[in-house]
């Protein structure tokens, strides 16, 4: 049974949102799709913003939007090439985060939901 989206800061906290996101960008930087993706000298910036957005989305603290405005998920990630490879890598990443991370089942199977959805959302190469 999936949880109300809003409800799942006030179940895990800033540190379940920590640890899944530390737990996702320990893999990216010697992924060869994901990693190319990424200025070496800004893994931190791109972990701190992740859970930043996730936190906000979530039920929590809204510094992402304060520090950065709208999402505009799409319009970020467009100068990226984002095809069905690097989604379903991203997915496979997220997925070995959210089993490592050990939040509650109804929490992972809520945001591997948002995820699965998000991720195919941000496809913008065939």
């Amino acid at each position: 049974m999936q949880i109300g989206e809003l409800q799942i800061y006030e179940r895990i906290g800033e540190d379940g949102f920590d640890r899944l996101v530390r737990a996702f960008y320990a893999q990216v930087p010697a992924d060869d799709i994901l990693g190319p993706m990424y200025p070496p000298g800004d893994m931190a910036g791109a972990e701190a913003r992740l859970r930043d957005f996730l936190i906000g989305r979530f039920g929590g603290p809204d510094r992402y939007i304060q520090q950065r405005g709208h999402p505009r998920l799409r319009q970020r990630h467009a100068p990226f090439a984002v095809d069905q490879a690097a989604r379903d890598r991203w997915m496979q990443l997220m997925t070995r985060a959210l089993d490592e991370a050990t939040l509650p089942d109804d929490v992972t199977l809520t945001l591997r939901s948002f995820f699965d959805q998000t991720t195919t959302f941000m496809v913008n190469r065939r």
